[in-house]
């Protein structure tokens, strides 16, 4: 299997890993918190390195996809840290999950200090079925975890190239 298919397979499936995600933003209502919006940038990433494989082949190709193993194992390190915030095994280490507190002052003041947009707390998983209860974040890491490996094997699996002859 040449490193272009690989590549090529590696960006369509990042890019429908992100598309998922925002078509369940759109079409079930569900609201991302920032574990799950810093969970996308790796298929980003993923999709551009796919891309920049595809374009240039090769060796050259084939060392871009070890860097979006690199960026598919992120992913899934984030999920696992996701899937700790949302079983309360541990705080989530961003700032922006945190329900936000208030003491004193007026209605005003208080009123004042809350966030421009809402936000859904880290630790409140969202379910696709409700009467399973396996969380997007639990989800996004088996996907993450399936992926990387597959594509890891996949990159072992593909010919070294064509060695050059030394000359006599």
């Amino acid at each position: 299997m040449p490193i272009r298919i690989v590549a090529s397979c590696s960006a369509l499936l990042a890019a429908a890993a992100v598309g998922i995600a925002l078509a369940l933003e759109q079409w079930e209502g569900l609201a991302p918190c920032a574990l799950c919006l810093l969970e996308r940038w790796p298929y980003r990433i993923v999709i551009g390195l796919g891309v920049l494989a595809l374009l240039v082949g090769g060796r050259a190709g084939r060392i871009v996809m070890w860097l979006a193993v690199l960026a598919l194992a992120a992913d899934a390190a984030v999920a696992f840290v996701h899937v700790g915030v949302e079983q309360g095994w541990w705080p989530s280490p961003l700032p922006e999950c945190q329900a936000p507190t208030f003491s004193g002052g007026s209605i005003a003041e208080r009123l004042a200090s809350m966030p421009a947009h809402p936000a859904k707390p880290c630790d409140a998983p969202s379910y696709l079925w409700p009467a399973i209860p396996v969380s997007l974040a639990l989800l996004n890491l088996v996907f993450a975890l399936g992926f990387t490996c597959v594509l890891a094997g996949a990159l072992a699996m593909l010919p070294a190239g064509p060695r050059r002859r030394r000359r006599r």
